[in-house]
């Protein structure tokens, strides 16, 4: 069974960093490319960064230059450094398999706010 536990989220003011982790179990999480999510209220969920099994990386637009993902594959473990947080930024942010509509985890909530 596909476990996803996020965490690391907070209370952050703009131009703060936070970094997320995500741990994974219930797969052979090397095999797989991972995505970092996020849905604000009112909004749709959102791919925001990819890494593929062989560690390379795409961004969504908004998020370019600001974040960075990153994966362990000796601790099935997916990380999201964001940087130069935004406002626009808050929602709860969430790991899975790229592409999986499916076993989302609880997420974690990220507050970009003075």
């Amino acid at each position: 069974q596909v476990q996803l536990v996020e965490s690391g989220g907070g209370l952050v003011q703009p131009g703060g960093s936070l970094r997320l982790s995500c741990a994974t179990s219930g797969i052979i999480f090397r095999l797989y490319s991972m995505g970092w999510y996020r849905q604000a209220p009112g909004k749709q969920r959102e791919l925001v960064a990819e890494v593929t099994t062989r560690g390379s990386r795409n961004y969504a637009d908004s998020v370019k230059g600001r974040f960075t993902i990153s994966r362990d594959n000796a601790q099935n473990t997916v990380y999201l450094q964001m940087n130069s947080l935004k406002p626009e930024d808050t929602a709860v942010y969430y790991c899975n398999i790229l592409g999986s509509l499916s076993n989302w985890g609880q997420g974690t909530q990220v507050t970009v706010s003075s």
